[in-house]
């Protein structure tokens, strides 16, 4: 188990922030768990561990993609939360990348829900953002702009600064974030399969 320093935690909910703007922006990819999780990686001092666990989440993750008004999982969090879990348990075998990857996918679900709130929260500052372009008011519609950005970043930085109230042993192999009990807690039956595919490592239908 490790602690992490409080400058490399910073850099985290940095990178965190980051992550989170990306996941609208979509111009640098700083939310893909390729780059996040090697950049959390990077800044803790586990870079190989970091690159490791972000190729094994960009390889569900390239499944996913929004199709309509159908939002797919949320990949920053997911790829931040879990990188931030297996470098505080400090286990960096193949055993706690696979708990790892398990933990980030109900994380990325649950990524879901708070970008709804923060989504949400926009439609307020666009109805915001109008009423200051038909006063002419462009340095009002440019801060209803940046507030909305640094939304949805903080919606990847609060969360994933939690983590770091715990000690290194609440994040361990043993720890209620093992992928056991995450099949347990999250009852859907695909996402028990998936966990079960991202542990054993043998393929199913997303069912059995």
């Amino acid at each position: 188990m490790s602690d992490i320093s409080i400058i490399s935690a910073i850099l985290v909910v940095f990178v965190a922030f980051l992550a989170g703007l990306e996941g609208i922006l979509d111009q640098f990819q700083f939310h893909q768990p390729i780059v996040a999780c090697t950049l959390i990686g990077l800044v803790t001092g586990n870079l190989e561990a970091g690159v490791m666990l972000g190729g094994s989440l960009q390889m569900i993750a390239l499944g996913w993609a929004n199709i309509g008004a159908a939002v797919a999982p949320d990949a920053a969090l997911a790829s931040v939360a879990a990188a931030i879990i297996m470098i505080k348990g400090g286990n960096f075998t193949t055993e706690g990348i696979a708990v790892a990857t398990a933990t980030a996918i109900p994380l990325a679900v649950a990524g879901l829900f708070l970008t709804m709130i923060v989504r949400t929260i926009s439609v307020a500052l666009v109805h915001t953002a109008d009423a200051a372009a038909k006063e002419g008011n462009i340095a009002a519609v440019e801060r209803a702009h940046y507030f909305a950005l640094i939304l949805q970043g903080l919606r990847i930085a609060v969360p994933c600064s939690l983590p770091y109230r715990y000690p290194s042993f609440c994040c361990s192999r043993r720890s209620w974030f093992n992928a056991r009990l995450v099949e347990r807690w999250y009852g859907c039956r695909w996402c028990h399969g998936r966990c079960r595919w991202l542990r054993f490592g043998y393929q199913h239908d997303g069912y059995s």
